[in-house]
């Protein structure tokens, strides 16, 4: 236990280097991340490949990962890379429970593969996956990849049995670059490379954690940030080891709160590299001086011992050398702030109980844009803006914990997620489809919220709480501009249509026109029964574009003729009953 908690109220340590999945922050590399290796779980079996430098927290994301996976996929978490391909595969049954038989007559690694290969075919029966995790597979022989690649192919006629999730710093790619892994690489079905946190996500990371381990106020100052990102580069793990001794110096001096010379002394002595070659030196030359020294000393004393006797001296004498002179001012220690004070526990005795209760009086400014929750919830309550999205499409989904696994999710169902940055609150109006905001709240970061209905003077949010009533006017000083909405386009439409880009699908049946057109059509024709029915022979025509033009002069559209996704998301608008808007009516 830090002997800091107390001091800064915490429940435990918040900047620890244990893989933790309680403390994963999820920034954008994260979050695609998780969104490539759940793409790579969803694929029928092949190796998933997740890299990074040393301390970017691949393995914290790793068992994240694995703490959400659901109980129909079982795994084998290898963290022992340096192994042989028999002792590899004694792991992976040893962690899927497989007894193997004991027949001499063949030999252990033909035991294990066969082994493997009838529980895999038992666990696919019931409808159950596996999937292998292998840590620092950087340092996997090119034999034991060479073992791996065989396991992916047992399979059945339809399906792969086996996932293979691959963890490892970036020369892994380099390995599996070499032509004697060629087949190996070829059957990598995704592959993502885990970057350090950005400047902006950096401060996001602190509060996360800080929060994560029970503080209720700011620790560091914000000057902090600047500083741990110069010095870290924005290596979680760096981060952790230069926050985490800020605080002991912090403590050690009383301080309520981290300054940035603390943080650049915390990193002074964790990534400084003492100079050992001129150190060393040094010593050797003080050494031979003191021996000299001493050696001359000798020689004095044994031919003339009265020259060590020390003259007679009284007590008054020896007193006034001692007290200090008070005419002489004391002098500042230079770089005092460089340097580490031990614990004193009488200086934090010292301080008021008013002082404190001052300190810890603001709440700690955690941000909340796209943050997912890291427990999967009851399907019943909606934790997070994304899945109360789709719930308002009639989506039911505990699933979306970011703004990449929403777009999954909502394709699933024939939805689009669109973010936008919009200038002004006339173009919400346009859009007329509920969607993700961000608001600045009173302690200065964001907060997502589910924009659901849009009046005159008001507008109704949604969080985890319920719903909030807003004025109008305090909704545009808080919010940030970012929009994420979901619209349904017509199935068989791929992009935007024009007379020069026909962007359908070609599975048509015999000589009809694609969905898409027939759709069009349909739409134009049920809001004008003037409109003609165009034979286009499936091609979006000149004709046709000038329909699609005569509707959106109709709707105050930008009237270029193509069919993109406002005049789509306009169209459906009008025509379907269940679509739901933000204004009932335009």
């Amino acid at each position: 236990m830090s002997i800091y908690l107390q001091h800064f109220a915490l429940a435990r340590e918040p900047f620890s280097i244990v893989p933790d999945p309680g403390f994963l922050y999820p920034s954008i590399y994260h979050r695609q991340a998780v969104a490539h290796l759940k793409y790579g779980l969803d694929r029928e079996g092949g190796f998933i490949l997740l890299t990074g430098e040393v301390g970017t927290g691949k393995t914290t994301l790793t068992r994240t990962m694995i703490k959400r996976i659901p109980p129909h996929v079982r795994v084998a978490y290898i963290l022992n890379s340096k192994l042989n391909a028999s002792d590899v595969l004694a792991s992976i049954c040893d962690e899927l429970d497989i007894v193997l038989p004991d027949n001499r007559e063949l030999s252990f690694t033909k035991q294990c593969i066969d082994a493997l290969n009838s529980d895999l075919l038992a666990a696919h029966a019931e409808g159950k996956k596996t999937l292998i995790v292998i840590e620092e597979a950087q340092n996997l022989t090119p034999e034991v990849l060479e073992t791996l690649r065989l396991l992916s192919n047992l399979e059945t006629s339809t399906h792969k049995l086996l996932h293979i999730l691959l963890v490892g710093q970036p020369e892994l790619l380099d390995i599996l670059a070499k032509q004697e892994l060629r087949q190996l690489n070829q059957r990598v079905v995704s592959r993502f490379h885990l970057s350090p946190l950005d400047k902006n996500d950096l401060s996001n990371y602190i509060n996360h954690r800080l929060h994560r381990a029970g503080a209720k106020r700011p620790i560091f100052d914000d000057a902090c940030v600047a500083v741990l990102f110069r010095l870290t580069g924005g290596v979680p793990r760096l981060i952790n080891l230069v926050c985490h001794q800020s605080l002991v110096a912090a403590y050690s001096i009383g301080a309520p709160t981290v300054s940035a010379k603390l943080v650049k002394q915390a990193a002074s002595e964790i990534l400084s590299q003492p100079k050992k070659s001129s150190l060393s030196k040094s010593l050797l030359i003080a050494a031979i001086a003191i021996s000299l020294l001493i050696a001359a000393l000798a020689v004095i004393y044994v031919s003339n011992p009265s020259a060590f006797q020390l003259p007679a001296t009284t007590h008054k004498e020896i007193a006034d050398k001692t007290t200090p002179d008070k005419t002489i001012p004391d002098k500042e220690t230079p770089d005092q702030e460089q340097l580490i004070v031990e614990p004193k526990p009488e200086a934090l005795l010292a301080m008021s109980e008013a002082s404190l209760s001052r300190a810890i009086s603001v709440d700690i400014p955690l941000p909340e844009e796209n943050i997912p929750e890291l427990d999967v919830p009851a399907p019943e309550v909606i934790t997070n803006p994304f899945v109360g999205l789709l719930a308002l499409w009639g989506v039911e989904s505990v699933e979306a914990y970011s703004e990449e696994e929403l777009a999954v999710v909502a394709s699933l169902q024939n939805l689009r997620a669109e973010k936008v940055r919009l200038p002004e609150l006339a173009s919400l109006e346009q859009i007329n489809r509920p969607g993700v905001v961000w608001l600045r709240v009173e302690t200065g970061y964001l907060k997502s919220y589910v924009l659901a209905q849009l009046s005159f003077n008001a507008v109704t949010l949604q969080d985890r709480q319920g719903e909030v009533q807003m004025t109008l006017k305090a909704f545009q000083a808080a919010w940030n501009g970012s929009y994420l909405y979901l619209w349904k386009p017509p199935q068989g439409y791929i992009g935007p249509l024009s007379v020069t880009a026909n962007n359908i699908e070609s599975n048509t049946i015999g000589e009809n026109p694609p969905l898409v057109l027939d759709w069009l059509q349909a739409q134009l024709r049920s809001l004008d029964n003037n409109s003609e029915i165009i034979i286009s022979g499936g091609r979006y025509t000149s004709a046709i574009a000038q329909q699609v033009l005569g509707f959106q002069r109709q709707q105050g559209l930008v009237a270029d003729g193509i069919l993109g996704r406002e005049t789509l998301m306009r169209l459906t608008q009008l025509s379907a009953d269940n679509i739901p808007l933000l204004m009932e009516a335009m």
